[in-house]
Parts: structure tokens; C-alpha cells; sequence
């Protein structure tokens, strides 16, 4: 799952004079934030889940509302994402503001739950975390069922709910473990605190960039009859695709159907969501790979598919979907929209 937390204190381009000075006191300034970032983060695995969790609920609570009145950059970002959700929903351009706020507050609020979660995720029972588990009986044998004869399964969702919670889950459920990317965040502290994490739970980290390509590593794995876990609906890479989302283009991860053709794995989208004090999720049906087509046309028509699927499941859940980054074409920057590149077959050994 390739985290979508935000680079936080990464350092902004030169001053307009390329004063030295100056670039030196933005360089200490933005080390300082990486420090304080790394020790915050250091801080909730270590105090988090020791501290009762009605008061911790509180306080992330809190702490989501005084983001949410702050409508700071981040959430105006949000609600210009989630205005195309209501807009898409009701069938009208027009959308109440209130309504928008209210929604954004319910994501905020969702959000600071995810972390929360998080932090206190190793110290979560694992009969809690199976029982709270509400999926869809037939989505969760297609899965299993695929794993139990060999076949590997590419997992592709939207950032929505606790898809740490529903990793745990499915490593719990019989998967063993499985293979997911993360983005390489700064300071790499957090970055290296969070792959702990997750390897802790028995998940296999692959580094998004920083080293070697991670895409021939997941295709090992999926020929190998393993699973393989990525949040996709949002392009980290400049690699993604331009699909149709909620009556918008916007780019996604083109990775997830770029290894379903390349290995014949199945691509299976999955939406997770929080359901009251519990968890729910629902793996949809196979997105079956085009009988033709060129590589990346083929790519193309999966990728727009599974938006399809994640439209759907955020449509259901608007509340849970996490997306405080931007992915519609109308806002992103004209540089990072070149021609759309698919991952190129590859081999690459773990």
C-alpha cells in the first residue's frame, strides 16, 4: 500500500535571488520540521496505544476539528475532491456548502480515526480485529479461493477507511503475508518507523522510489501464486493513466493492471470503510484482462474499470475517503501530465 500521508518538511525550490543565505535558513528550517515530524510520528507508536483509548479518541478527534476550521490548503483540497463526489452522486454541479463542510468535518473526522488505528493497531487483539471484519462473503472466497490454487491476486483500493486494519485482517484471515509499496516519506525516520510497522504485522515493503523499480518484484511474487496489496487512485509516479472519475478525468496508479496483464494474476478492487465501532470492506469480481489490445491499451481499459469499482465504493462511503492530495486533471500541474506511461514488462530479482 503505497501511503498517501504526505511528504512532511520536504525542502521548497530557491528563493527568487538564490541568496545562500537565505536558502540555508530554509534548508535548518526544513530540517527541523523533519525532526519534529519524526519525533511526532515516533511518539504516537510509542504513547499512543498506551493511553486509555476513549481519552486518545478524544484528542485525535480534537485535533481533526481544529484542522477541519483551520480550511487550511489540505482540506480545501479535500473538499474540491469531495465536490465532485456530490456533484457525480446527485446529478447536479450545483452542491450545498453546507453539506460539503459537513462532509469534509466526517472525512477529517474518519481520518484521525485511520491514524489513530494505526498507531494503536499492534496492540489491537487479533480476535478484535477478525471479528470486526463485516466483507462480503462472496468477494472474500473469490479471493481465497484464487490464493488456495496458486494463483496470485493483485488488491487494488482507494485511500479509504483502515486499509492497515484490513491488511491485518487478511494476513490473519490465511494469506500469510503479502507485498505492498510504500512511499519513501521524509523525514527517514517516518518512512523506516512505518515500514517497521507493517512488516511487524507480516507485511513484505517495497520502497516506491529511492532503489530499484519495485514492479518486477511484484510480478515475482504474483507468478509465485502471492498476494499483492496497492492503494491506487492516485498517481505517485507520473507512470499512472488518465481514466474517468466521477465525471472528471483524473489520474491513478497504472501499476495494479500493468501486473495483472503482465502475469495473469487476478486484479481484484476492494473498498474499505469504518462501520460504526467495527470495519467494513467489499472485494469486487475480477477485472478480467481484454482478449485484445496493445499492452497499454489494455491497461488503459482495466485501469478505467477499477475506477469504476473505487467511484462506486467512495460514492457509498463518501465519509471514508482519505484523498487530501490532488488526482483530478483540472488541478494538477501541467508538468506532471506527459504522456501517459504505461511500466514497462520486467524481471528485476527481489
Amino acid at each position: 500500500m503505497a501511503v498517501s500521508a504526505g511528504s512532511a518538511g520536504s525542502a521548497g525550490p530557491p528563493g527568487p535571488h538564490g541568496a545562500k543565505g537565505a536558502n540555508g535558513a530554509a534548508n535548518s528550517g526544513s530540517r527541523l520540521s523533519e525532526r519534529l515530524t519524526g519525533f511526532a510520528y515516533q511518539l504516537g507508536w510509542k504513547v499512543i496505544c498506551r493511553l486509555p483509548q476513549a481519552w486518545a479518541s478524544w484528542v485525535f478527534a480534537q485535533a481533526a476539528d481544529i484542522a477541519w476550521r483551520r480550511q487550511g490548503p489540505k482540506v480545501q483540497v479535500l473538499e474540491a475532491n469531495l465536490r465532485r463526489v456530490l456533484s457525480y452522486r446527485d446529478g447536479s454541479p450545483d452542491v450545498d456548502g453546507k453539506e460539503l463542510r459537513t462532509l469534509s468535518r466526517a472525512v477529517l473526522q474518519s481520518y484521525a480515526r485511520y491514524w489513530l488505528e494505526t498507531f494503536r493497531l499492534p496492540v489491537i487483539p487479533v480476535g478484535r480485529i477478525m471479528s470486526g471484519m463485516h466483507i462480503n462473503p462472496e468477494g472474500e472466497a473469490g479471493l481465497f479461493g484464487n490464493l488456495k490454487a496458486g494463483r496470485g491476486v493483485v488488491i487494488a483500493l482507494p485511500h479509504m477507511g483502515n486499509f492497515e486494519q484490513a491488511g491485518a485482517w487478511v494476513i490473519h484471515r490465511g494469506a500469510g503475508t503479502f507485498t505492498t509499496v510504500a512511499e519513501r516519506l521524509k523525514p527517514e525516520s517516518v518512512y523506516e518507523a512505518f515500514v517497521r510497522f507493517r512488516e511487524g504485522l507480516g507485511m513484505e515493503v517495497l520502497p516506491l522510489t529511492g532503489g530499484r523499480s519495485p514492479f518486477g518484484t511484484l510480478a515475482q511474487r504474483l507468478r509465485a501464486g502471492k498476494l499483492v496489496c496497492l492503494v491506487s487512485d492516485r498517481d505517485l509516479t507520473e507512470s499512472g493513466v488518465t481514466v474517468e472519475l466521477f465525471g472528471e478525468p483524473a489520474r491513478i496508479a497504472a501499476g495494479p493492471a500493468a501486473l495483472a496483464v503482465q502475469t495473469g494474476a487476478a486484479l481484484m478492487p476492494v473498498g474499505t470503510w469504518f462501520e460504526g465501532e467495527d470495519w467494513g470492506a467489499h472485494i469486487y469480481e475480477e477485472i478480467p484482462v481484454p482478449s485484445s489490445g496493445t499492452r497499454a491499451e489494455k491497461v488503459a481499459q482495466m485501469s478505467q474499470q477499477l475506477a469504476a469499482r473505487f467511484e462506486e465504493t467512495i460514492a457509498e462511503h463518501p465519509q471514508d475517503w482519505h484523498m487530501l492530495q490532488r488526482l483530478f486533471v483540472a488541478d494538477l500541474d501541467p508538468a506532471r501530465l506527459s504522456q501517459p506511461r504505461v511500466p514497462p514488462p520486467r524481471d528485476d530479482s527481489p
